[in-house]
């Protein structure tokens, strides 16, 4: 999705204005997008919500899944067109990003300026006449601001899970044409584990909070239904 995230500055981006998102061309090739626990009830309509494990980091991150196949987005038409009611937050803040500062919770706001969104005579302006910012950049730092506290608070919701063995992979198979593909490299959470937990951890879950996420991560699974389905749609338009 990101093609040259730099910081946003008002000596390099003083021209520089935003086009509103009219074609989602740029998530056409997304398969998955990360989620925050916070997105999971709206998610769990539309779109499986299943965790992936960084290795790097050592955690496990939420993402939906969007296609069966890895560089397809099946929610994007040949318009560009966004089928579904509801766009994930990370696709949803584009061209925009925070990325760390090198100081401790610190972040600086990026922008791609390969994006087709960014333009020298089209849309709303960065800065103002005088190079101070409009009320676009304060708009995205309140944004990305808010989303990065839900990531913080997701990646202790994914710690929390994974410290109490509730990972278990995705072992799932689908049917993609007239072939039946694997659905594998993905963690769910083990409802058998979660409802064999001692009333004292489910009561901790519960004053996390937790609960309503979990059921609906585990609610979301039954829209790879969905996904074969536009799979199918998908492949039928083709021929």
């Amino acid at each position: 999705m990101f093609q040259q995230v730099v910081p946003v500055n008002k000596e390099r981006h003083a021209n520089k204005k935003i086009k509103d998102i009219t074609s989602f061309d740029f998530a056409s090739k997304f398969h998955i997008a990360y989620v925050t626990m916070h997105e999971f009830a709206r998610a769990a309509s539309i779109f499986p919500i299943v965790f992936l494990e960084d290795k790097e980091k050592d955690i496990f991150r939420p993402v939906v899944l969007m296609g069966l196949n890895a560089g397809e987005n099946l929610f994007v038409d040949g318009n560009g067109k966004w089928q579904a009611s509801y766009v994930p937050a990370i696709i949803r803040r584009y061209p925009f990003a925070l990325t760390p500062s090198g100081k401790e919770d610190n972040y600086v706001v990026c922008i791609d300026e390969g994006s087709s969104l960014v333009s020298d005579t089209e849309g709303a302006a960065l800065f103002d006449d005088k190079g101070e910012p409009t009320q676009v950049i304060e708009n995205v730092k309140r944004y990305l601001g808010e989303l990065q506290q839900m990531d913080t608070l997701t990646n202790s919701f994914c710690k929390f899970l994974a410290a109490n063995n509730m990972f278990t992979p995705l072992n799932m198979r689908v049917r993609d044409n007239d072939k039946v593909k694997n659905v594998s490299g993905c963690y769910v959470v083990n409802e058998e584990r979660l409802n064999n937990l001692s009333d004292e951890r489910f009561l901790e879950i519960k004053n996390k909070s937790y609960l309503a996420p979990l059921y609906a991560h585990l609610i979301s699974l039954a829209q790879t239904e969905r996904l074969v389905k536009l799979q199918d749609e998908k492949t039928a338009a083709a021929k």
